[in-house]
């Protein structure tokens, strides 16, 4: 059987996988063996974590608008309860927003609230 040499093919795989292992420690960044074992996982985590970053960032704004709507005496089942009522449609990320920044504005929505929780 005649040799094979998949030299430009091989090397250009390889050279990909360890420009994907840059700023890695170690023996993960310079061993291919260990490099393409070390982007394999990571990659995975990156997939895995840009869905749970949109989980984390929701219930960061939700214990942020509980937080601000406690201030004013409702709790944060009731505030949206109430704001659903009024026909006020606004997302919880600018609720969150609104929270950490415009108190005012957060006052206004909870009287809103109040009005139609009773």
């Amino acid at each position: 059987m005649p040799r094979v040499k998949r030299g430009t093919k091989a090397r250009a795989r390889r050279k990909k996988v360890m420009k994907l292992a840059e700023g890695f420690h170690g023996r993960r960044k310079s061993i291919y063996r260990t490099a393409s074992d070390s982007v394999t996982r990571a990659l995975n985590y990156a997939y895995r974590d840009r869905r749970t970053r949109k989980r984390d960032m929701r219930s960061l704004w939700i214990v942020r608008i509980n937080a601000a709507v406690r201030q004013h005496g409702l709790s944060y089942s009731l505030f949206i309860n109430g704001l659903s009522r009024a026909g006020i449609n606004i997302n919880r990320k600018m609720l969150a927003e609104l929270a950490v920044s415009d108190d005012a504005a957060i006052s206004k929505l909870v009287a809103a609230a109040k009005a139609q929780a009773v």
